[in-house]
């Protein structure tokens, strides 16, 4: 599991000095439904496929 959780988003309520993110859960969507095909269809820049 990840340690720290990065955002540059610097406006947010949960960001802190360092573009880390203090939330304490992160909620990351798929814009194409319940899978998605690479990085483009999702709000997370670390996603992966599995296949």
């Amino acid at each position: 599991m990840a340690k720290d959780v990065l955002c540059e988003v610097s406006n947010c309520v949960f960001w802190e000095d360092g573009n880390l993110c203090s939330a304490d859960r992160i909620y990351v969507v798929s814009h194409s439904g319940k899978q998605a095909l690479d990085q483009k269809e999702t709000d997370c820049k670390t996603f992966q496929s599995e296949e």
